[in-house]
């Protein structure tokens, strides 16, 4: 560990979470070795349920247009399995792998890398795994926020790197909260690869605990009616102002 990370990024592809996650590790330098992008119809849900919970904010560049000047090998598959994956990666003498917005992921990619498979999740751990964090963190009065960790076999439940809250100011929307804990996700990532350059990781990972809560899954229309209208009616309880 130390010095600058060869890393394959692992992404479905154009999703918005990825295309600012990638966005964030470039500004500081850190360009994947390979991208693996999951071109699916499970993909394609999945990122326009994305561009619906951030609707009215901004979205980085397009990954194609992120590393139009920079040497990245850039390559599609069906699916983020081992069998798909694997030929891609097998032989690079990987440190890491970074997944920027992908399915659960198992198996033999998990194993690849000398350092570990590192995620950034938008909820904080290890109260909020799962999916729609933001939703189940003001629905259930959760404090809101990013976290950046190790991934084993279970679902957001590998030991942590970085967890850090966001301030929620009075008028926020769920599309603000989205957005906000997806652009925290991405800088998170960033600073624990800057983190991974001065050897640091030792003594920041640690193990998450439980959670009092089970792993959410998405959030219907009744439980999202409840977010828009305690945040309409500003009765979230972790309000900064």
């Amino acid at each position: 560990m130390g010095g600058t990370p060869v890393f394959a990024y692992l992404l479905l592809k154009e999703h918005p979470y990825g295309r600012e996650m990638l966005r964030q590790m470039l500004s500081e330098g850190f360009a994947p070795a390979i991208i693996i992008e999951e071109d699916s119809a499970i993909g394609d849900e999945e990122r326009e349920k994305f561009l619906n919970r951030i609707e009215g904010n901004p979205i980085a560049p397009t990954i194609v247009d992120q590393i139009s000047n920079l040497d990245v090998l850039h390559v599609t598959v069906p699916i983020h399995n081992s069998e798909e994956v694997m030929p891609h990666i097998r032989g690079m003498n990987l440190d890491l792998i970074v997944f920027g917005g992908t399915r659960i992921i198992r198996g033999e990619i998990l194993d690849t890398p000398k350092d570990g498979v590192i995620n950034s999740h938008p909820g904080l751990l290890p109260d909020c795994r799962g999916s729609a964090s933001p939703a189940w963190s003001v629905y259930h009065d959760i404090p809101i926020g990013s976290t950046t960790h190790f991934c084993d076999n279970g679902i957001d439940t590998g030991e942590l790197l970085l967890r850090r809250e966001f301030p929620v100011k009075r008028g926020m929307t769920y599309e603000d909260l989205c957005y906000e804990t997806l652009v925290l996700a991405g800088v998170l990532m960033k600073e624990a690869l800057r983190a991974y350059v001065t050897g640091k990781w030792p003594e920041m990972r640690h193990p998450q605990g439980e959670s009092p809560w089970p792993t959410f899954r998405n959030a219907p229309p009744e439980i999202l009616e409840v977010v828009d209208q305690k945040l309409a009616e500003q009765t979230y309880t972790h309000y900064v102002d």
